[in-house]
């Protein structure tokens, strides 16, 4: 039976769509996915990707969605109407996890924002390397930072149906669009071809490696926006008529093709241009170094070409931290009582002040991130796995409402108890080291 029908709801099933996919597609989708891919295997690990995307990503995804909608609350009070008040606990992790990354978030969201408006008003700098030095820490980051952040509150605090899914509605659409001519346009380059056999030649030789393993299953389940309670928070405002598994198939389907896509925008790019070279595998230094300088190498072209990319990284950076935005201000409307506009004043004066230090100091961005990362999702995920597999009742009463798509019933409870918490317990053995050691550096 599920509790506090009296909130807000999305006004259709396509406003809801195009939010959630917004949360799920980021600034990663533009580079990371791309760069994994052809450092491990181009299409055998395209392959691994959609099969981790089957076995990990696609039941905490649906996992999450069925709990939303279910208790119709955030993440601490829905997890608390299933497993009872110590799983409150879990529920919490999950709003730290989104408050945690929206705090950061909105810092490298604010360079992709003056990068930009840069491209269109006064085109990249010459000397590539030397400007994102410049931008990237002290006043000028946090200006841009608050810039960014106080646009996102304004949407958040507008409502779900007002703010949220309207402005999804109009922006992912155009994301789509955009990264789609900007492929076709990378196609026409001389010189291209080699960009895509460097992305997509398949290389089946560690496709079950250790390494290979962890990296797809890793990036099918952050790609995905899951541990940090964001598609929890948009399920919550669903009613019963809607079909999770259909759903949750659309996101991460949508997900995947984006930032697939992306990849054959970005490598026949810096090939037709020469600049193999500086292919990287930091995702700031692809996006803000290499790419602007390949831009600069197609004159009038590249500014125009420039200016829309970028502009595709501040709509998929807008819509993934007004989602995170509105995990932690769902929570404090449903804990303490509060109305929306007093939540989101909050969350968002907090999230600017704890992305201070990550304004000031790459390091400290680096080690929030890390610990966001390889600590707090994948352990949130893992404990919801967990929860949704052994703690609550009939899990599968909630995916029935809605979906006459029974089969997935037969697998999902079972993969969520056996499979999924086995490869995340795998990922983590590798990564939460590496949060210590980038937390470490710091002192």
């Amino acid at each position: 039976m599920a509790a506090n029908r009296g909130r807000e709801h999305w006004g259709s099933g396509f406003g809801f769509l195009m939010a959630a996919i917004g949360s799920a597609v980021g600034l990663g989708n533009m580079w990371r996915f791309s760069y994994l891919t052809a450092e491990n295997g181009g299409a055998a690990f395209v392959f691994l990707y959609i099969l981790m995307l089957f076995l990990v990503g696609g039941p905490v995804l649906i996992a999450e969605l069925a709990i939303g909608r279910g208790a119709a609350r955030g993440p601490i009070q829905a997890l608390g109407f299933y497993g009872g008040r110590r799983w409150k606990i879990l529920g919490l992790v999950f709003v730290s996890a989104g408050f945690l990354i929206a705090s950061y978030y909105s810092v490298i969201a604010g360079w992709t924002l003056r990068y930009g408006l840069e491209a269109i008003f006064v085109g990249f700098d010459p000397k590539p390397a030397q400007h994102f030095g410049e931008v990237s820490t002290g006043l000028d980051a946090l200006a841009w930072h608050l810039v960014f952040m106080a646009g996102s509150l304004w949407i958040v605090n507008n409502g779900i149906s007002s703010g949220i899914e309207r402005t999804s509605i109009i922006v992912m659409p155009m994301l789509f669009v955009v990264v789609c001519a900007l492929a076709l346009y990378a196609a026409t380059l001389p010189g291209s071809g080699p960009g895509y056999q460097y992305y997509l030649e398949p290389d089946f030789s560690g496709l079950f490696s250790r390494k290979v393993l962890s990296e797809a299953a890793g990036q099918a389940f952050f790609s995905l926006s899951l541990g940090m309670g964001a598609m929890l928070t948009y399920a919550s405002y669903l009613d019963r008529t809607s079909n999770l598994p259909v759903q949750g198939g659309i996101i991460a389907f949508s997900d995947f093709a984006i930032a697939f896509v992306a990849g054959l925008v970005v490598f026949p790019l810096l090939f037709a241009l020469n600049l193999s070279e500086d292919v990287t595998a930091s995702t700031l230094g692809a996006l803000f170094i290499t790419l602007p300088k390949a831009f600069l190498e197609l004159g009038i072209a590249g500014r125009i070409v420039g200016t829309l990319f970028f502009g595709a990284l501040v709509v998929g950076a807008l819509t993934s931290l007004i989602s995170l935005l509105e995990v932690v201000v769902a929570s404090l409307s449903d804990v303490f009582t509060l109305d929306r506009r007093q939540a989101t004043l909050w969350t968002g004066g907090a999230a600017a002040l704890l992305g201070t230090p990550a304004a000031l100091n790459i390091a400290a961005l680096d080690a929030m991130d890390q610990v966001a990362t390889n600590v707090l999702l994948m352990g949130g995920g893992l404990a919801l796995a967990i929860f949704t597999g052994w703690v609550m009742k009939e899990p599968e009463l909630e995916l029935i409402a809605g979906s006459k798509r029974y089969r997935i019933l037969k697998v999902w409870v079972p993969l969520l108890r056996y499979v999924v918490p086995v490869i995340l317990a795998f990922i983590m053995w590798g990564s939460v080291p590496k949060a210590l050691k980038a937390v470490a550096a710091l002192f």
